[in-house]
């Protein structure tokens, strides 16, 4: 059974060692917050982390969705404890929205990224940019999925805008509840692989799984009235399997994707910057009032739209503060080691003082 679930050859091998502690392996294919749905030869299975993974999972991380397991199995009570997870391949993550903007991950061992957004007045290129970004540096391959497309008279000058931002990747216009565009999203889904879909609330994501599914499974809502803005109807993530043999994530709704280290997915985003860059009469150019600068050139002229521009400045900002904050936070972390090593050591010498004098 596992083997639809993209199980392969190469996992087998790197199962090897829990295969011989005697543990059986399985997928994750939902993640609530009282435990987990893991798919493995018996059929699904209600499954918990065990209290040493648990507490290693404060440093790796908890398991996502997609996520490879070893686990041991109660069979009487088709129950799963979670002993450890496999290397991942690749991992979908963004920055969580709490106070410590902690990295997430959406989903694992995903092949490609289904980057979804409807034809009305959701469609915004910035957000776009910063999923494909995301994606790119997910290390799967991203698709742009524009939907709704029977709400738009003329799909083709949004279509077009889309295609001059997204780096080369494919852009697809569909109407799922129309069946319009389907077979040619699915070719991009080989039988085995796994697709995430990322988007915004109200952009038909679980609208879409249903149609490929031949099912109502998920729920969904129509977006307001006067805003085009959706409504949260998908409170999980969850991996479920098409009938072609491919496999899909649905995901709640995300308006924005905090990066995670992107550097390399903004440069594949934004290569044709990166390239003006290049040409510019000096290597320190800071793009402002330097003669001979390649940008202001293309701004000047219009090949570069400075709503382009000014979002690819921005992201490198946040790039370079969340890096800033992640060498903070390491030097925080190794302050409070070194202190407890201090504490340790001092407690040690006061000890061996005590037992000379007596």
């Amino acid at each position: 059974m596992i083997t639809q679930y993209g199980w392969s050859d190469a996992l087998a091998r790197d199962f090897k060692p829990h295969a011989r502690a005697g543990y059986v392996p399985g997928r994750v294919v939902v993640q609530r917050r009282d435990g987990y749905l893991v798919t493995a030869d018996r059929g699904e299975l209600r499954a918990k982390l065990s209290g040493r993974l648990r507490h290693e999972a404060r440093e790796i991380g908890h398991p996502a969705v997609g996520d490879w397991v070893a686990m041991s199995v109660n069979a009487a009570e088709r129950t799963a404890t979670i002993h450890a997870l496999l290397p991942r391949r690749t991992a979908f993550i963004r920055r969580a929205a709490d106070s410590l903007q902690t990295p997430q991950v959406i989903a694992a061992n995903v092949d490609l990224a289904f980057i979804v957004t409807s034809m009305n007045g959701d469609l915004n290129p910035r957000r776009i940019e910063r999923y494909l970004a995301a994606a790119w540096q997910s290390g799967a391959r991203p698709v742009v999925v524009l939907t709704k497309s029977d709400l738009c008279a003329d799909t083709g000058p949004q279509t077009a805008e889309i295609e001059a931002l997204a780096a080369g990747c494919p852009v697809v216009s569909i109407s799922a509840r129309q069946g319009v565009g389907l077979d040619a999203l699915l070719a991009h889904l080989a039988p085995g692989e796994t697709c995430v879909l990322i988007g915004s609330s109200g952009v038909g994501k679980s609208t879409l799984v249903n149609v490929l599914l031949g099912e109502q499974r998920m729920a969904t809502a129509s977006v307001r009235e006067g805003d085009d803005k959706g409504r949260h109807t998908t409170s999980h993530r969850e991996l479920v399997l098409l009938p072609g043999g491919g496999l899909i994530v649905d995901t709640p709704g995300v308006r924005e994707i905090g990066l995670v280290d992107a550097e390399d997915g903004v440069s594949v985003v934004f290569d044709d910057i990166e390239q003006l860059t290049q040409t510019c009469k000096f290597s320190d150019c800071a793009h402002a009032n330097e003669p001979g600068c390649a940008v202001r050139a293309a701004l000047d002229d219009g090949t570069l739209d400075p709503d382009r521009w000014a979002h690819f400045q921005k992201l490198g900002l946040e790039l370079a503060a969340m890096e800033q904050k992640a060498e903070r936070l390491a030097r925080d972390a190794e302050r409070r080691r070194q202190g407890g090593l201090q504490k340790g050591y001092r407690a040690t010498k006061k000890d061996v003082r005590g037992g000379a004098d007596r």
